[in-house]
C-alpha cells in the first residue's frame, strides 16, 4: 500500500492547516500556549478522532441489525496522567437505544472495540522524522 500524504500548511501565529483528501482540516494553539484559539488543537483532534470512530462503530452495529438509534449516545472521558501529562485511561461510555436487545450488548462493546483508531494506537506504527533539502 502506497503511503497516504498529509500536506502541513503553515498560517498565523501557531495556525496549521493539514490538507488531506481534498479537506483543509485547520488547527491552531490556545491562547494560553501563543495561539488563537480559533481551531481545535493538534492533539483535540487525535482525542476527537477516536470518540467519532468509536462513534462510528457502534452506529454502524445498530444500523446493520436495523436497531433503532435513537437514544443511542456516547461520550468519551481522557485522564492525563499527573507526572507525564500523558493519557493514561480513555473510558468511552456507551448508552444504549431503549429497547436495545440484551442478546446484542457485549456484541456491541467489541463492535466498539474495533476501532481503527484505537487500533493504530494499540499497534504503534514506527515512527521517522526526516528533513529533506
Amino acid at each position: 500500500m502506497s503511503p497516504k500524504e498529509l500536506k502541513v500548511v503553515f498560517g498565523d501565529k501557531y495556525k496549521i492547516d493539514v490538507d488531506y483528501k481534498g479537506f483543509t482540516i485547520k488547527t491552531d494553539q490556545p491562547v494560553r500556549d501563543g495561539g488563537d484559539g480559533t481551531a481545535p488543537a493538534p492533539f483535540d483532534y487525535f482525542l476527537a478522532s477516536l470518540a467519532s470512530c468509536a462513534g462510528y462503530y457502534a452506529l454502524a452495529f445498530c444500523r446493520e441489525r436495523k436497531i433503532p438509534t435513537e437514544g443511542l449516545a456516547m461520550t468519551m472521558t481522557a485522564e492525563k496522567g499527573e507526572s507525564s501529562r500523558l493519557m493514561e485511561r480513555i473510558t468511552i461510555a456507551v448508552a444504549l437505544p431503549e429497547g436495545f436487545p440484551d442478546k446484542y450488548r457485549r456484541a456491541v462493546v467489541k463492535a466498539i472495540d474495533h476501532c481503527t483508531v484505537k487500533a493504530n494506537i494499540l499497534q504503534a506504527p514506527r515512527f521517522e522524522v526526516v528533513v529533506r533539502p
